[in-house]
């Protein structure tokens, strides 16, 4: 369970830093090579959650939904200085509820 766990929080972190780049690339003017380096991040975002152990692309990609979601709120207070509110975490805890029940219940 640590292994898949880490592996999102890793899938996490090289989307919203890669788009991140890109964002920086092409609304606030900064070099190409923002964008070249936040598009080669976006790629291994891509190829991160193959690693996940779950057998099912769309469970895995649902579940790591739910993990982005946390992220983004976690990157908003953190880069852009944007305190999160009582419903930004009560949603963000929905989800990872919503997460576990997907990844780990008990299945046939």
């Amino acid at each position: 369970m640590i292994y898949s766990v880490i592996l999102f929080i890793l899938a996490g972190l090289a989307e919203i830093g890669g788009g991140y780049l890109v964002w920086l690339w092409l609304r606030e003017g900064r070099p190409i090579g923002y964008g070249i380096v936040g598009a080669l991040i976006l790629v291994l975002y891509g190829v991160i959650p193959t690693l996940q152990s779950f057998p099912s692309f769309g469970r895995v990609y649902a579940a790591y939904g739910a993990v982005f979601i946390v992220l983004a709120v976690l990157w908003g207070w953190a880069v852009d200085r944007k305190t999160p509110d009582l419903y930004d975490w009560l949603g963000a805890t929905i989800c990872l509820v919503g997460v576990a029940v997907m990844l780990y219940a008990p299945r046939n």
